[in-house]
């Protein structure tokens, strides 16, 4: 069996597997009461990217390339990225809003990444932990509705395979405007990096923006376009995918689980190397925010 379907069919096992947890096993990950929110207010909570929920979103990525180089259009991989999100509650706005200290990291792991060995011509397949991005913000939800959150955005050089290490720290800020509507949800999340320290020997100058429009039709259902359009100002080269998104969020016990798929066609990306086709499945369990009570001394 190729590589991929068994990857693919090995993410939807863990799906369905989630969803067969025993109240007890769910217990044990989250002792927060969840039990006075239904899905539906979990959900609109969870597509506000200020909310106050803290969770755990398993990511599983899969991945197919295309490009000039020899072999290209043969190419694929999966990534699982782990988004662990704890934010911390601070004292409301003079306008009433609510606001939150975010730091939101996520940990790549990828598995047979295909890498192009100019020696040989071809591809090789490397597996290892990637280099980690994290973004550390203010937010605030007004009562109008309206979102907005300053913060910056960066990547450490934790790769443990040089194959694919981007070998620098990179910095930028982070700007969200976005609003609140009683169907949903439209907004954009504009960042910008440069390498700022490292021994990577080429320059990173990258801009980003994160386009979404989510509907929220009810029932813990959630519909909409998230893509994430990236812009090389070394390479002049763009990435700029088509995105369908569609999650359903779920109680078990007294824990709310979002499970959700997606799927990206990228109509513009790098002329040599990169990604044709996204397929994403995610699970996201609300679990309890023990750094906020650490830290409260709670």
């Amino acid at each position: 069996m190729n590589v991929t379907i068994a990857l693919v069919a090995f993410s939807f096992a863990s799906i369905l597997a989630s969803t067969a947890w025993s109240q007890d096993a769910l217990l044990a990950i989250d002792q927060e009461d969840h039990s006075g929110l239904s899905a539906d207010e979990v959900a609109r909570q969870l597509a506000n990217p200020n909310n106050s929920l803290a969770s755990l979103t398993f990511k599983n990525q899969y991945r197919w390339y295309d490009g000039s180089l020899p072999g290209a259009g043969n190419q694929d991989n999966y990534t699982m990225l782990f988004q662990p999100v704890f934010p911390f509650t601070l004292e409301p706005t003079a306008s009433g809003g609510k606001a939150n200290l975010f730091v939101r990291p996520g940990i790549p792991i990828l598995f047979e990444q295909p890498v192009f060995n100019p020696l040989t011509g071809t591809f090789d397949k490397e597996t290892g932990l990637g280099d980690i991005g994290f973004d550390i913000g203010y937010g605030v939800t007004e009562p109008s509705g309206f979102l907005w959150a300053l913060g910056m955005v960066g990547t450490l050089p934790t790769a443990t395979n040089s194959a694919f290490a981007g070998k620098q720290l990179r910095l930028g800020p982070e700007v969200l405007l976005a609003k609140f509507e009683d169907w949903g949800l439209y907004g954009i999340f504009p960042s910008h990096q440069w390498d700022v320290a490292g021994w990577g020997d080429r320059s990173f100058n990258s801009s980003q923006l994160q386009v979404f429009l989510t509907w929220l039709p009810g029932g813990g259902w959630s519909i909409g376009t998230t893509p994430i359009i990236n812009y090389d100002w070394n390479s002049d080269q763009w990435t700029v995918p088509l995105n369908l998104t569609v999650g359903k969020t779920v109680m078990f016990g007294k824990t709310p689980f979002k499970l959700q798929a997606e799927i990206n066609y990228y109509v513009e990306k790098p002329d040599n190397f990169g990604s044709e086709w996204m397929i994403g499945f995610n699970i996201t369990p609300v679990v309890k925010n023990f750094v906020e009570g650490w830290i409260r001394g709670n």
